[in-house]
């Protein structure tokens, strides 16, 4: 597969960039995977101009045509599941198995999305005058420039690309230069499939050349984000410069309550699976566990418990659990981090190290007794890293809940319908889970609220967003 990587322009691949070329790492042995094109600024303008080409081609066509070209991608798609889950667990570090359902759940996205073009419906509202007929319709919004990270190489662009599609805009998507080969090869399962060649572009390079040529680029109507808050900011700021529409799925920090009469047995499984999945590197990660003070102790013994029996290694070992973080930088940041709440006064309860000195592998890692003066606390750790702190009341976890200026995924814990009740009437999040972790499916929306973003990913919120509203008055 890496022979054939190639940025991808307007539907044209191109074994070369204006910006060089990049190595692609392998974060679990340190070994260069291969050497990949970079775009600058030239590609992205050309690549802009050519969506709004293909932008009048793939609108053109009727939405259950575009129904059932993205249906065969998303065949297409899980055809290529066990290469491509093997490839994102090259690239990124995380488990074969958790890529395997993130590309068939990317696939899925397709499929949902797809069927949901086919029902972007207008109304008919009732006019005042006998020989005026009032109509409401959407229409697609324009050439999309999406803006993907690096955790979920295949979802994370999904998110943005399949309603984009189905609500018949084209896309020039922007991956991680962490990660660009999963990106890459949707938009071969795109082209494959019959979406018009100029409707598709994939490029990587550097972040901020590609990303202000596209927001500058008049072809380009719509920006989707998703990444830091400081990145938002910027994006955002620019993109309001250009009058264009922006959803923004940005940082998160997400609280756990746990509730007095929680069940351990059902959570603490649970906690340790989503904590580590991915290493921790979730937008939706369990992070700030916020517990009753009297299950406190119960809750931290079992869940070191729990944690110590997962399995770090590479991802492609059928026996790993957890993988390596994607990056050096990251794994270095999370250290930081586990050191100032060790020295704040912070109870490290196992892990707090890297794993060997290859690959970018850390233990998993639990600290108790944490506060507020602590930078894990405050800024997202996105690694391996449960905070647990204790709480004397549910108004005192709410209030922890709600402190950070970030309201992305939260959680809560308890077998009283009244206090979930009251936990989903105080929390301050775009989605909140009740005794489960799981949030993000195509059916639903995803999204935060304050420094978290704007917008929605998933549901028919998702197609909406990418379409213009218009009214028709006709006087007969």
């Amino acid at each position: 597969m890496l022979e054939n990587v190639a940025l991808i322009v307007g539907g044209e691949h191109r074994r070369r960039g204006s910006a060089g070329e990049v190595a692609l790492m392998d974060p679990a042995t340190d070994e260069t995977l291969a050497t990949l094109p970079r775009a600058g600024k030239a590609e992205a303008r050309e690549a802009a101009a050519l969506a709004l080409e293909g932008f009048a081609e793939w609108s053109a066509l009727s939405a259950f045509e575009r129904y059932k070209i993205m249906r065969r991608a998303a065949d297409i798609m899980r055809g290529k599941a066990e290469e491509a889950a093997r490839m994102m667990s090259r690239e990124q570090g995380k488990v074969v198995a958790q890529a395997l359902l993130e590309w068939n759940a990317s696939a899925d996205l397709v499929d949902w999305s797809a069927e949901e073009g086919r029902r972007t419906y207008g109304r008919i509202v009732p006019p005042r005058l006998k020989d005026v007929t009032l109509s409401v319709v959407h229409r697609p919004v324009g050439p999309v420039a999406v803006m993907a990270p690096w955790n979920f190489p295949a979802w994370g662009p999904m998110q943005k690309i399949a309603p984009a599609l189905a609500a018949g805009c084209s896309v020039v998507i922007k991956p991680s230069e962490d990660t660009p080969v999963t990106a890459w090869l949707i938009g071969c399962c795109l082209l494959e499939a019959g979406v018009p060649a100029k409707a598709v572009s994939v490029l990587w390079g550097s972040a901020s050349e590609i990303s202000t040529a596209l927001v500058e680029a008049p072809e380009i109507r719509k920006i989707s984000l998703t990444g830091s808050i400081r990145v938002g900011r910027i994006v955002a700021a620019a993109a309001g410069k250009e009058l264009k529409k922006v959803t923004m799925e940005l940082g998160g920090h997400a609280p756990v309550i746990v509730a007095e009469d929680a069940d351990l047995d059902a959570l603490v499984p649970q906690a340790v699976f989503w904590k580590f999945r991915n290493s921790g590197q979730v937008c939706v990660s369990p992070t700030r566990f916020l517990v009753a003070d009297p299950i406190h102790d119960a809750f931290v013994s079992r869940m070191v418990a729990e944690t110590e029996k997962v399995v770090v290694g590479n991802g492609l070992d059928p026996a790993t659990q957890m993988g390596p973080l994607t990056t050096l930088g990251q794994l270095q940041s999370v250290d930081r981090m586990v050191h100032d709440a060790v020295s704040k006064g912070a109870t490290l309860e196992t892990g707090g190290a890297r794993v060997g000195n290859i690959g970018n592998f850390y233990k998993p890692t639990i600290l108790s007794g944490m506060t507020t003066e602590m930078a894990a606390m405050n800024d997202e750790p996105f690694g391996p890293l449960a905070l647990v702190a204790r709480m004397a009341s549910l108004d005192d976890a709410l209030a922890e809940a709600n402190r950070l200026p970030v309201g992305l995924g939260s959680y809560a814990f308890t077998r009283s319908d009244a206090i979930a009740a009251r936990i989903a009437a105080g929390i301050k999040a775009g989605m909140l889970g009740i005794n489960h972790f799981a949030l993000a499916l195509p059916e639903t929306p995803f999204g935060g609220v304050l420094d978290s973003g704007f917008g929605s990913e998933g549901g028919t919120e998702a197609v909406q967003s990418y379409m213009t509203t218009m009214l028709i008055t006709h006087k007969h």
